[in-house]
């Protein structure tokens, strides 16, 4: 646990100078500054987790690029410190005392389950060594010949390798996504407004999800799955959009919905499957052609391919395609490419099928022998999301048909939200539905869908009765998931990845470890066993990258 802390305080000193001079580049570029420290911080980690890919395509993630982030938040620090300093004292002056003592009893309280927990088998399986292939080698072509997983490249394992800290501390720590969990819900602190204006807002229905998401996740939020990353990315998006369509003074600014739109290139990012949040570009888009805007479209194009492209560049490293697993956009034909078509494509239908729970069934199994197997499985609260997710689908049809039919033109900016949700849902549920890589779409669809119905009714208050009940009963879970947990010698040193017995074999004369399921981190590296007898080492070591033989 306080291995965990001091990494925060590194974190969000590093995080709050890089998300500051990003936000001087906005007020330079597009004449708008981040007012939040959320949203400074969230920048933050944006532009960290692109320093660190961009590092990783040169260098391997660990000391050096430390050492080097330092020196640029020095820098920042030197140019605008009056600036950092006066934002820091409005932040904390504009903070009840309240809140205050709020956001340090959830600091305390996610470091806490950022220092044990559930480890989620994946983390085991390919996240940890996926890490400490970029804390030791940076990118290594071919390495999704070593193991398929690696190829889907998210781009938190950079970030993961670049805060670690196993160079100092002997041991890999994997305590982003707690931290990302801590900003977020340390910015849902603005639910309380709801009780004193007499009056929820659409946003405050969409802090309730995400409230309602991260208490499903503290005891899982030890692991560096991508999965939570991008549903808390998301999550934040979302909110900050409809804060920027219920503030009045912001109505006639659309750089926060630009930079917002950045934000959703680095949700995809993180996860491929989460592009879909990128239909809100039509907004800032129609609203800078319109106004022939150039310079600025010219920088919002800027900022999503920088963000991009490097996570681009390690994925056709990685594994020869520019986009993986999807075979279609075959455009380059390295020696180290993955060129199993049929291999590819198996991948891609085996995750589908485990997370329909339908390997009974078969891999190419259709949604009408799929789904209720599937929903069958699902627990008693997943059940009713579901149900509520598909009174959803038909009640924002019927939305949007009266809203363009009547030309309510005021209502098209939330129209646009609900559509981006009813489109992630839809693509989540027909595809991938296992609720760890879905939860912020199946709970904005039906949480949206109801507070945009009852918004203008006098029906608020069992809204507000239903979200101190639910308070109270989950800090009963949570002090009870406090109490069984406490005796876990994790007090000093976070918990480690799992420990395995692995074998000892040889590629090319280079040592590989082998394993039939989980690998942890180590031993480095390991592999799947029946992988070895299809490839060989494109040179005379590890860095030289793999090909198949």
């Amino acid at each position: 646990m306080l291995s965990v802390f001091l990494n925060w305080i590194y974190m969000l000193l590093t995080l709050f100078c890089m998300g500051f001079s990003f936000s001087q580049f906005s007020i330079k570029f597009l004449h708008y500054r981040l007012k939040r420290m959320d949203s400074i911080l969230f920048a933050g980690f944006a532009v960290a987790t692109c320093y660190a890919q961009i590092f990783s395509l040169f260098y391997r993630v660990n000391v050096e690029a430390n050492i080097a982030m330092i020196l640029l938040c020095l820098a920042s620090i030197a140019v605008w410190h009056r600036q950092m300093l006066f934002f820091l004292k409005e932040a904390w002056q504009n903070s009840s005392a309240l809140r205050k003592i709020l956001t340090g009893v959830l600091l305390i309280t996610w470091c806490y389950f950022t220092s044990r927990g559930y480890m989620v088998p994946d983390s085991d399986l390919y996240h940890a060594q996926s890490i400490r292939w970029i804390e030791e080698y940076g990118v290594v072509k071919g390495l999704g010949n070593l193991h398929c997983r690696f190829a889907y490249n998210s781009a938190l394992f950079a970030l993961s390798a670049l805060y670690s800290m196993k160079f100092l501390l002997g041991q890999s720590l994997h305590a982003v996504n707690g931290l990302m969990a801590f900003v977020l819900s340390a910015g849902l602190l603005d639910l309380g407004k709801c009780f004193r204006r007499k009056k929820m807002l659409l946003s405050d229905f969409a802090r309730v999800s995400a409230v309602y998401y991260l208490t499903l996740i503290w005891d899982e939020i030890v692991a560096p799955s991508s999965d939570y990353a991008v549903m808390i990315v998301l999550f934040f998006i979302v909110v900050k959009w409809l804060d920027c369509l219920e503030n009045p003074s912001a109505e006639n600014e659309i750089a926060p919905y630009s930079l917002l739109c950045v934000m959703g290139v680095y949700a995809l990012t993180l996860k491929l499957t989460a592009g879909l949040i990128l239909i809100l570009v039509l907004k800032p888009a129609c609203h800078l052609l319109r106004k022939k805007r150039w310079g600025e479209i010219f920088c919002c194009l800027a900022m999503g391919l920088l963000m991009a492209i490097p996570w681009i560049v390690r994925t056709v490293i990685i594994s020869g395609w520019l986009l993986y697993p999807f075979p279609a956009l075959d455009l380059f034909s390295f020696d180290w490419k993955m060129t199993n078509v049929g291999d590819i494509i198996l991948d891609a239908a085996l995750i589908k099928t485990w997370a329909k729970t339908a390997t009974q069934i078969g891999l190419f199994a259709p949604l009408r022998q799929w789904f209720p197997h599937w929903f069958a499985e699902l627990s008693a609260a997943e059940k009713l999301i579901i149900l509520g997710d598909l009174v959803s689908c038909v009640l924002f049809m019927g939305i949007a048909a009266w809203t363009l039919l009547k030309k309510r033109k005021e209502k098209y900016d939330v129209l646009l939200v609900l559509l981006t949700m009813f489109c992630s849902y839809l693509y989540w549920q027909l595809n991938a539905p296992m609720f760890r890589y879905g939860y912020t779409h199946a709970l904005l669809l039906v949480t949206l869908t109801a507070g945009y119905l009852i918004l203008d009714r006098k029906i608020c208050m069992p809204v507000y009765a239903f979200l101190i009940l639910y308070g109270v009963y989950k800090l009963w879970i949570g002090a009870d998931c406090i109490r069984s947990t406490a005796t876990e010698d994790y007090y000093v040193m976070q918990k480690d990845y799992g420990s395995y017995e692995l074998n000892a074999s040889q590629l090319d004369g280079v040592v590989i470890y082998t394993t039939n399921y989980l690998s942890g981190y180590d031993p480095f590296p390991a592999c799947d066993a029946s992988v070895l007898q299809k490839i060989e080492l494109r040179g005379d070591s590890l860095k030289d990258g793999f090909r198949l033989k």
